[in-house]
């Protein structure tokens, strides 16, 4: 279906579906208040602690610390990408999803998908001609992948020549601005387009049902670039899309996920029977891909080279991973002997052997372990650094289990009292006492914007009581109050509940801040919740002031204007 979902499609959409009525269709929820409860479905407890509030549209488990929207909802317990989770909704409300198709630079995605087709058949062709066999062929058998593992993942070969594919897909009426829009062809300066992939091993790129998203290609010989990838298209995002998940979720290991650097890493692990294992792309693994594989799986294994360039993969996993981890999610690290990669090391150790082989660690173990290597743990400055330096990765992880489990390690490598290193973790000795201090810390220790940016979640209508005077001074006087400023900018332009408001930033840097502030459940009525508001926005225009008068403190009294002036005279401080 041509073009983008508008938003505001999806803001009704949300507005039209009760959460409680959707989420009872999968859990048993029982009324607590204004709100509804349940036993969290992503974590094992036998006290209810996730909640649904309908006047929100936003659900919160205290246990493990999910919390999200209807959309966010179905895409964590039915394991659906974005859009099918909308598709779903929108099935259930009995609507059609509209597409936006304004923009000139919209493709059919569906021709799209057609023709990356085409082209993959076309590969696979090339790789039985005669004039194949001696080097794409003979290359597999080399690097030991039989035909069977080649069919499964569709391996093709790019024939040497500028236009072969291009000749090829023009007989099905393909244009060469299309196989250019779908990242076949590149356009020459001059005039005139020529093939991609030329000379190379082709490895499709599958989305999890199957369709082509683009290709990636390795050269037969010593050449450079040894790996060539489709660019980035209108149905193919590198940052999201992950090789190899579509046949490890045709083989049913998924218990675990296994994201490992190439092509032939997750094919030959494949072959030796580790069919659970994924690559990104060229890329470094992003919080997108986290969130996709943690919907597939609640265990992912990064395993990569034991040299510098794994041990950065390695430590970007676990920065992205630390606050998605909730309920029975695990993440573990496992580094390579020296010398190997996954396709050299299954091949040398066996699959039996593959993880006895290598150094394997759960993720607080590469935490402290990563975090203890320049600090001398023999005193007690450096036990005491070693913890003030681990907090900060602390305050991002929101599961108490997880959090309780880094506290016994901390405790046992510092050999600091465990009550101390919990207190300093922020980490509360029972789920109730957890409970109270959330509700109490969302009005004390949050600063003043996230304070603002909470009671607007809460109630977006709010944000009508602020003028756009206040707040643009605010942004232009105080650090950090961008996010405050366009969550005011969304509310006040349009009439939003809480989970469409959350939902206007999904994708964006700031959806986990957002999650995170609207988690803190706020029992504030609308009435006092407009009292705390506006006493907020004072506090921040009269810092705003603040900062004003110390700026112009800085400057020469004969360059001042009238007004700067005036507002010297007026500062009583």
């Amino acid at each position: 279906m041509a073009g983008r979902i508008p938003q505001q499609f999806i803001d009704d959409l949300v507005a039209r579906t009760d959460i409680v009525e959707l989420i009872e269709n999968y859990l048993p929820l029982r009324k607590a208040g204004k709100e509804f409860q349940a036993l969290c479905p992503f974590h094992g407890e036998k006290t209810p602690s996730f909640t649904v509030s309908r006047e929100k549209q936003f659900y919160h488990c205290f246990g493990c610390g999910v919390h999200g929207t209807a959309i966010g909802f179905l895409m964590a317990y039915r394991n659906l990408e974005f859009l099918e989770a909308v598709e779903e909704l929108a099935d259930l409300a009995g609507v059609q999803i509209p597409r936006d198709v304004s923009s000139k630079n919209a493709v059919n995605s569906k021709q799209t998908f057609e023709m990356l087709g085409r082209a993959e058949a076309f590969y696979k062709r090339q790789l039985r001609t005669a004039t194949s066999k001696d080097k794409a062929i003979n290359y597999l058998k080399n690097r030991g992948i039989s035909g069977e593992t080649a069919k499964i993942f569709g391996i093709g070969y790019a024939p040497e020549g500028w236009r072969n594919l291009i000749d090829d897909l023009a007989k099905n009426g393909e244009t060469e601005e299309s196989l250019e829009k779908g990242g076949l062809v590149i356009k020459k300066q001059s005039s005139g387009y020529y093939d991609r992939f030329r000379d190379r091993i082709i490895f499709p790129i599958h989305d999890k049902r199957g369709r082509v998203l683009g290709f990636g290609g390795r050269v037969l010989d010593q050449s450079e670039p040894k790996y060539l990838n489709s660019p980035e298209t209108e149905v193919f995002h590198k940052g999201t899309e992950l090789y190899g998940l579509k046949q490890a979720i045709s083989s049913g290991q998924l218990e675990s996920l296994i994201v490992v650097e190439g092509y032939m890493d997750v094919i030959s692990l494949y072959q030796f029977g580790i069919k659970n294992s994924v690559a990104t792309l060229g890329t470094a693994v992003t919080s997108a891909h986290i969130d996709k594989l943690f919907r597939h799986s609640p265990k992912i294994i990064f395993c990569f080279d034991g040299d510098k360039a794994g041990q950065r993969a390695a430590w970007k996993g676990l920065e992205l991973s630390l606050p998605k981890i909730q309920g029975d999610r695990q993440v573990e690290f496992c580094f390579l002997p020296d010398g190997h990669d996954p396709d050299s090391a299954v091949r040398k150790f066996g699959s039996d052997r593959f993880f006895a082989a290598s150094q394997v660690y759960g993720l607080i173990d590469y935490l402290i372990d990563s975090l203890k290597q320049n600090l001398d743990l023999s005193s007690g400055e450096g036990r005491a650094n070693l913890l003030r330096t681990i907090k900060p990765f602390m305050a991002k992880i929101s599961d108490t289990a997880l959090k309780a489990v880094a506290a016994r390690a901390i405790s046992d490598i510092t050999k600091f009292d465990e009550n101390i290193v919990r207190q300093e973790i922020g980490l509360i000795a029972t789920a109730n006492q957890q409970k109270r201090v959330n509700t109490i810390k969302s009005y004390t220790s949050r600063s003043l914007q996230e304070q603002a940016i909470g009671l607007m979640l809460a109630w977006p209508s709010l944000a009508s009581h602020v003028s756009e005077a206040e707040i643009v001074f605010i942004r232009d006087n105080l650090p950090d109050c961008d996010i405050l400023f366009e969550v005011w900018k969304k509310c006040a332009s349009e009439n939003l509940t809480t989970g469409s408001l959350i939902e206007r930033f999904r994708g964006v840097p700031t959806e986990q801040t957002l999650l995170q502030i609207a988690a803190v459940n706020n029992h504030l009525a609308e009435e006092q919740a407009s009292i705390e508001l506006k006493d907020v926005f004072k506090k921040l225009e009269s810092k705003g002031v603040e900062q004003q008068i110390l700026s112009i403190k800085n400057l020469p009294l004969n360059d001042l204007t009238q007004e700067q002036k005036q507002l010297l005279r007026g500062y009583k401080k």
